[in-house]
């Protein structure tokens, strides 16, 4: 049976709290093959370090997600650099821009600290994972500055256009359970439209379950669900699909 490999989860999160542990272990025996996890505030940068430490299967991703831009500091910088120097530690994230809430730090805040964080990716050569909120310009703008940085655009939202555009400059896009909401518009034809050899799949968990869970907490084997709506999309089988993401992960973040 082909594996699940998730390349976008937080499993640090407190909705994990009362059985992470039991969890994890149902899900490496349901098939999932390896799970990246996310720092996003200076909090689960500790919390990731932990998870990556016990479990064979998981993989982290540090950095400071735009919500909590203003965390960043030099002192912040040392740590990252020094943990992503780890041999488990393959990327930079979830990091990017949030132009959606106004409690936000400010856009030139959220700008200097995402680069500051492709400076660590471009010194390190590991790619870096986006988070992109009613910002896709700005990010798209940095992601081409920075064209010897593979970015991926997590849970990606943005239009066929834009998609190819990041295709071009060797980027990757992250395909959540969106993907299977009735009212996914643009993401439908989007992965219809880019390369298979481009797309990631991601639960982003415990948030944005796919149908039929949808409103309640994510796991990584829910992505039996994507990988079954992006290979009718493509008109291919769900095995064709988690093998061919299988192979998308390891070589992008060499695993």
């Amino acid at each position: 049976m082909e594996k699940i490999f998730d390349s976008h989860a937080h499993y640090d999160d407190e909705q994990f709290d009362e059985d992470r542990e039991q969890l994890l272990k149902e899900m490496k025996e349901n098939g999932v093959g390896a799970i990246l996890n996310m720092s996003s505030d200076y909090a689960s940068v500790q919390k990731t370090v932990d998870l990556v430490e016990n479990h064979d299967f998981i993989y982290g991703a540090v950095g400071i997600h735009p919500e909590h831009a203003d965390e960043y500091n030099e002192e912040v910088e040392k740590e990252l650099l020094e943990i992503l120097k780890g041999e488990k530690f393959v990327a930079v994230g979830e990091v990017g821009l949030d132009y959606y809430w106004e409690s936000n730090p400010p856009k030139e805040v959220q700008k200097k600290t995402l680069r500051a964080q492709y400076e660590i990716a471009k010194t390190l050569g590991i790619p870096i994972i986006l988070h992109d909120r009613e910002a896709h310009e700005d990010v798209l703008s940095m992601a081409k500055e920075y064209k010897e940085v593979t970015s991926v655009f997590h849970s990606y939202s943005g239009s066929v256009e834009m998609a190819r555009e990041i295709v071009k400059m060797g980027g990757y896009l992250g395909i959540s359970g969106v993907v299977t909401f009735k009212n996914a518009r643009k993401l439908p034809d989007v992965v219809a439209e880019i390369p298979l050899e481009r797309l990631l799949i991601e639960t982003d968990a415990p948030y944005m379950a796919p149908v039929p869970y949808r409103g309640k907490r994510n796991r990584s084997d829910y992505l039996h669900g994507v990988a079954e709506k992006i290979a009718e999309i493509k008109n291919m089988t769900k095995e064709e699909v988690l093998l061919a993401t299988e192979k998308n992960m390891r070589k992008l973040f060499n695993i």
